[in-house]
C-alpha cells in the first residue's frame, strides 16, 4: 500500500500534501548515499570526500524547510508507505510519517549536522582517518534522520541501532588511546542495558494490536480506544521508556554520556545537540498516546527520573574541569528538562519539544565553541585556560551567546523554552516539580558563569599560545549563535507562539499563555546563581574554590561512587569470576573438546594411512609383482626358436602319458 493514511488508517487524497512532505524519506536516505560515496570514492575525491557528505546534508537541511513551510501553512500530517514484508498477520511496512514535530526534528538534525561537518573540515584537518571520519559522521545522521520520519517502531529500531554502532566507532575514532576505546565500549554497553526493555516495549505493542501492525499511529489510536489492558499499556510504556533513560543518558545510565566525550568534539556537538541523546526525548513524544494512556504512574515515574537527573547533573557539573564534561552533565541536565516536561502529561509536551528544539542550536554552539578553544590551546582543562576573550573574539562572543541560553538569560532562546517547562509543571498543579525544576536554574547559571569566567577572563594559564580558529570553524559559530539569537521567538506568547500549534499533542492547538509570575522566578533563579558564581569566580584563585566543600565535593568528585557500583558490583563480578571461568571453560573445556577430537581424528588418519599403505597398497603392489614375476618366466620361455617349442612339446606329451599310464 502507498498512500497518505487518515485518522483511522485509511486510504485518503494526497493532493494537500506539498512535493517536500511526501519525499521527506530522502531526507533521510540522502546521508546514506553520502555515506556510500565517501566510503568508496572519498579517497579518491580533492579534499579527502567531505564534500559528498555537506552537499546530502545541505540538500536535506532545504528540503527540511520545505517540509516545515507545509505546517506553517497550516497542513496536515503525511503517512506513507510500501509493504516490507509479512509474518503470518503482521505487516511490516516501510516509509515516512510526517507532522508538525517530524518538520521540527528534521530542521534541527540536518542544519546541526551541517553545522558539525563544515566545522570538522578544520578540526579534524591532518586527521589519519579524516575519510573515514565522514563515512561514519554521514551514517550517523542518516541513522538519526530515519528515527525521524519513521513511522513504525521496528524501522525506528534499526535507526535507533545504527546510531549506537556509529556513536561507538565515532566516540572511538581516536581507538588508540585506552580512554577513548574504553569509552566507547562503555557507551556501546549502557545503551543497549537501555535497548532491551525498548525492544521488548515494542514487543508488547505489537502484541496490543493483535500481532497486526507496528505502525506508530494505528497503535496510538489501539491503546486510546480503551480495548487493550492497562496494564500491558502502562508495562509497555515504561519498557519504552527504559529505551529512552538508556539513549537520554537519564539516570541511572547516564554514566556513559561524560566520558563520551573523550571522541572528537564534532562528534559531542552532534551526539549532544541533534542525535542520540535526543533520539530518547523524541521516541517518548513519538509514542506519547501509549504514556497518556497507561496508567498515571507511568507519567510520575518519568517526571521523577527526570527531576532526580536534573539535580544529579547539574551538581556533577559544579566540580567538572574539563570543559567538555561540564557541558555533558550540562546536557544530561537540560535533557532531564524535557523528560520532566514530559512527565507533566500533554500540557507538558509542547513544551518539551521547544526546549529540545531550542537546547540543540545553543548545545551544538557551545561545543564546537570548547572546540575552538581546545583546538587553540591543546587542552581540554579549564584550569589551563583564562583570558581567552582577548585573543578569541568570536569564539568568545558565540560561546557567551550560548552560555547566556543555557542559563536562561532573556531574550536568548533557552529562556523561553525554560519558562515553558516550568510553566506546565506549575499549570498542572506539580508544584514539587516546579521547584526542582527553579533550582536546576540556579545550578545551571552557577556552573555556567563558573565556565565561562574561568575560560575567557582573568590571566591565560595554558602553555600554548592562544590563537583565533579558522574560517571554516567559527563561520558555523557565528550561524549557530544567530539561530540561538532568535529560534526562542517560536515559543514566545505575545509574539503567537507558532511552535506550540506545530508540535501540539493530538492535533489540538495549545493557546499560547504568559506567565509574569513564573517568567519573574526562572528570572530571579537565573541571577542568583549568575551572581553566587560571579562572586565566587571573578578572581582566578588556586585551587577551584568549589573544593572547599569537603566530603560534598568528594562525593561529587567520585560522581556520587555510580562508576565505582557498577564498575565493583556489575562490571568486576562478571569480568572475572563469570567472564574469566567462561575463559578458562573455552580454553580447557571447549578447545580441549576441540583439540582432542583433532588429535583423535589426526591419530585415526594416520592409522588409515598405515593400513592403506601396507595392506591395501600392499595387495596391489604384490599382486603386481606376482604379475611381473610371471611375465618374466613367460618371457624366458618365448624365444622364437621352433626347435625349442618341439622339444617342449614332445616333452609335455611324454609327461602326460606317463601321468596316465602310471598304476
Amino acid at each position: 500500500m502507498v498512500g497518505l493514511l487518515g485518522a483511522e488508517g485509511a486510504p485518503a487524497a494526497a493532493s494537500n500534501a506539498g512535493w517536500f512532505v511526501q519525499h521527506a524519506w530522502v531526507i533521510a536516505l540522502l546521508p546514506f548515499i553520502s555515506a556510500a560515496l565517501t566510503l568508496f570514492f572519498g579517497k579518491r575525491t580533492p579534499g579527502g570526500g567531505p564534500v559528498y557528505g555537506i552537499a546530502a546534508i545541505g540538500a536535506g537541511f532545504v528540503m527540511a524547510l520545505g517540509v516545515a513551510w507545509h505546517f506553517v501553512q497550516g497542513g496536515g500530517p503525511y503517512e506513507r508507505y510500501v509493504e516490507w514484508f509479512r509474518i503470518g498477520p503482521l505487516h511490516m511496512q516501510l516509509g515516512s510519517y510526517v507532522d508538525g514535530l517530524t518538520a521540527v526534528m528534521l530542521i534541527v538534525v540536518t542544519f546541526v549536522s551541517l553545522m558539525v561537518h563544515v566545522y570538522s573540515l578544520g578540526y579534524m584537518h591532518g586527521d589519519v582517518r579524516y575519510t573515514w571520519f565522514f563515512v561514519v559522521l554521514s551514517l550517523f545522521t542518516g541513522a538519526m534522520l530515519d528515527v525521524v520520519v519513521a513511522g513504525n517502531l521496528f524501522q525506528l529500531l534499526v535507526g535507533w541501532e545504527v546510531m549506537g554502532v556509529c556513536s561507538y566507532l565515532l566516540i572511538g575514532h581516536w581507538y588508540e588511546d585506552p580512554a577513548n576505546s574504553g569509552a566507547a565500549i562503555k557507551a556501546f554497553l549502557t545503551t543497549r542495558v537501555g535497548d532491551v526493555p525498548f525492544m521488548f516495549g515494542i514487543f508488547a505493542l505489537i502484541f496490543a494490536t493483535g500481532m497486526t501492525t507496528s505502525n506508530i499511529q494505528v497503535i496510538g489510536q489501539t491503546v486510546a480506544g480503551g480495548h487493550v489492558s492497562s496494564l500491558l499499556v502502562t508495562a509497555a510504556a515504561l519498557l519504552l521508556f527504559g529505551g529512552a533513560i538508556g539513549k537520554s543518558a537519564q539516570f541511572p545510565l547516564h554514566v556513559w554520556l561524560p566520558d563520551a566525550m573523550a571522541g572528537p568534539t564534532p562528534v559531542s556537538a552532534l551526539i549532544h545537540a541533534a542525535t542520540m541523546v535526543a533520539a530518547g526525548i523524541y521516541l517518548v513524544a513519538r509514542t506519547f498516546q501509549v504514556f497518556v494512556s497507561a496508567d498515571p504512574i507511568a507519567l510520575h515515574v518519568v517526571a521523577i527520573i527526570g527531576a532526580i537527573t536534573l539535580l544529579l547533573a547539574a551538581f556533577l557539573a559544579l566540580v567538572q574541569d574539563d570543559i567538555k564534561k561540564v557541558l555533558a552533565y550540562s546536557t544530561v541536565s537540560q535533557l532531564a528538562y524535557m523528560v520532566a516536561a514530559l512527565g507533566v502529561g500533554p500540557d507538558g509536551y509542547p513544551a518539551a519539544m521547544f526546549h529540545l528544539f531550542t537546547h540543540a542550536f545553543f548545545k551544538a554552539l557551545l561545543f564546537l565553541g570548547a572546540g575552538s578553544v581546545i583546538h587553540a590551546v591543546h587542552s581540554n582543562n579549564m584550569s589551563e585556560m583564562g583570558g581567552l576573550r582577548k585573543d578569541m573574539k568570536v569564539t568568545f562572543w558565540t560561546f557567551a551567546i550560548g552560555s547566556a541560553a543555557l542559563a536562561g538569560i532573556p531574550p536568548f532562546s533557552g529562556f523561553f523554552s525554560k519558562d515553558e517547562v516550568i510553566l506546565a509543571a506549575k499549570d498542572s498543579h506539580t508544584y514539587w516539580l516546579a521547584v526542582v525544576l527553579l533550582l536546576g536554574a540556579v545550578l545551571t547559571a552557577f556552573y555556567t558563569t563558573r565556565m565561562v569566567l574561568l575560560m575567557f577572563f582573568g590571566d591565560f594559564r595554558g602553555h600554548a599560545h592562544a590563537h583565533e580558529s579558522p574560517r571554516v570553524m567559527t563561520v558555523p559559530l557565528v550561524l549557530l549563535a544567530g539561530a540561538t539569537c532568535v529560534v526562542g521567538l517560536l515559543g514566545f506568547a505575545p509574539l503567537g507562539a507558532p511552535f506550540l500549534d506545530w508540535v501540539s499533542f493530538g492535533g489540538e492547538p495549545i493557546p499560547a499563555v504568559f506567565s509574569p509570575l513564573v517568567a519573574i522566578l526562572s528570572i530571579v533563579a537565573v541571577a542568583v546563581g549568575i551572581w553566587v558564581g560571579y562572586v565566587v569566580y571573578r578572581w582566578w584563585r588556586t585551587p577551584d574554590p568549589i573544593t572547599r566543600l569537603g566530603p560534598a565535593y568528594e562525593l561529587l568528585e567520585h560522581k556520587y561512587y555510580l562508576d565505582d557500583l557498577y564498575w565493583n558490583g556489575i562490571v568486576r563480578p562478571i569480568r572475572d569470576p563469570i567472564a574469566a571461568g567462561v575463559y578458562w571453560t573455552d580454553q580447557h573445556v571447549i578447545d580441549g573438546v576441540v583439540n582432542g577430537t583433532a588429535t583423535l581424528a589426526y591419530a585415526f588418519s594416520a592409522l588409515v594411512a598405515w593400513f592403506d599403505r601396507s595392506v591395501i597398497d600392499g595387495v596391489v603392489n604384490g599382486a603386481g609383482s606376482a604379475m611381473e614375476l610371471f611375465g618374466r618366466g613367460l618371457r624366458t620361455i618365448q624365444t622364437g626358436k621352433v626347435q625349442w617349442y618341439a622339444v617342449g612339446l614332445f616333452a609335455g606329451v611324454i609327461l602326460l602319458t606317463v601321468f596316465i599310464i602310471r598304476p
